[in-house]
């Protein structure tokens, strides 16, 4: 499972991609104008109460007069285009009060103004204002705490669009709106799935204190977390991999992991901490090679070992863990986890776990023909763990993806 993966409920509060432009200055924005906030088109005479002019008939063919089509010379084309003229885009063909809205607008006054456009109940419309909000949030903490407010009591796609607006400003990096979504995301009295939104908005954070993984882990631990710990999790595993790309360093995220990966109650945030490690791929010092051990031995879901083996084939104690996968085959019932305990032993120790590789097949004749394969490629010269990999025939002889899916 990957740290973008959706929850298993969906959360609100979630972003769109995360590229950013000014809205009235790029073809974005005109994008926006011209399409999003059609719904709101009305055309100026009919708002007036006056009636919707005919077109005109050309006298000499019958019919109607556009750009030169059905007439000739240039009387007809000065006229064609004349009436073509208001069909082109002007602010009146869209929302007569998008310019005033793009030069007026303030934090104070914008859900006076973006109420309408709210209940329009067009996704690229709410795109627009979130991508508006999140311009006038800007890096300032005090309107960053005003909109988070808002979010708390706001109806679902209004607390989408204030919460994604909120997630995407430089200001959610500011420790005071840090403190306050934390505060908001585990305060009992809001309901789960708004919890969960607060929390999943600190998952653009550039690194989370000691003090901040130590309440998220706490939380995703507790039994009631549910969906907002699951939440919290993520939350978790997708910084670490933003700080460890940057630093190096995910030793502070993989404790906490490691931590909800065997204290959490609930499977799903269990598997959660126990898969999302994969997709940073730290080299496992001796405490987290112990701490997956124990995972790969006594977890009750297939699916959590099967991470666990996975995790552990990144080990810097490769003979612990090639021992470990020894062991630990011939009791393995799940066939998916014994394909990766076989397949992660070429990765712990290359051509090395031939000998571990062949014992498995002789334990379960299923992996005889891998074995074969992988005996056939290290002969051949093909050394590099990622080369033996992409040279399989079949890298899902057991059908293993489809389970896992």
């Amino acid at each position: 499972m990957s740290p973008d993966s959706p929850p298993p409920s969906a959360s609100p509060g979630e972003g769109p991609p995360r590229w950013r432009k000014p809205l009235v200055a790029s073809g974005l924005g005109l994008l926006v104008l011209l399409t999003g906030v059609a719904l709101l088109s009305r055309d100026p005479a009919t708002e007036a109460g006056g009636a919707v002019p005919a077109p005109k008939k050309d006298s000499r063919e019958g019919t109607t007069s556009r750009g030169g089509a059905g007439g000739t010379g240039r009387g007809s084309l000065e006229g064609g285009e004349a009436e073509a003229a208001p069909r082109r885009f002007e602010s009146g063909t869209c929302w007569r009060d998008l310019e005033r809205f793009n030069d007026q607008v303030t934090v104070e006054t914008f859900r006076d103004w973006a109420a309408p456009l709210l209940a329009s109940r067009d996704s690229v419309v709410r795109n627009y204002l979130k991508e508006r909000l999140t311009e006038l949030i800007g890096n300032d903490a005090g309107r960053a705490r005003e909109v988070l407010g808002w979010a708390r009591d706001a109806p679902g796609k209004e607390f989408q669009v204030y919460l994604s607006a909120l997630r995407d400003s430089e200001a959610v990096q500011q420790p005071q709106v840090v403190a306050q979504l934390m505060a908001a995301g585990l305060d009992p009295k809001l309901e789960t799935g708004r919890r969960a939104g607060m929390l999943s908005a600190l998952d653009t954070q550039k690194r989370l204190e000691p003090a901040a993984l130590d309440s998220l882990t706490d939380f995703a631990r507790d039994p009631a977390s549910a969906e907002a710990g699951w939440a919290a999790t993520r939350t978790v595993a997708r910084v670490m991999k933003k700080d460890f790309e940057r630093t190096g360093n995910a030793a502070p995220y993989l404790d906490r992991l490691l931590t909800i990966a065997t204290d959490s109650p609930d499977e799903d945030i269990r598997y959660l901490a126990q898969s999302t490690p994969m997709h940073t791929a730290p080299v496992l010092d001796a405490a987290s090679t112990e701490r997956f051990s124990r995972i790969l031995t006594s977890e009750g879901n297939e699916d959590g070992r099967d991470a666990a083996a996975h995790n552990l084939s990144l080990s810097q104690d490769k003979q612990q863990v090639l021992a470990l996968f020894a062991r630990t085959f011939p009791t393995e019932p799940s066939v998916c986890v014994r394909w990766a305990l076989f397949r992660f032993s070429a990765r712990v120790a290359g051509k090395d776990a031939l000998p571990v590789m062949a014992n498995m097949a002789a334990i379960d004749p299923r992996f005889q023909e891998q074995y074969r394969i992988f005996e056939q490629l290290y002969a051949s010269g093909v050394l590099d763990f990622m080369r033996v990999w992409n040279s399989l025939p079949n890298q899902d002889p057991f059908a293993c993806m489809d389970h896992h899916a």
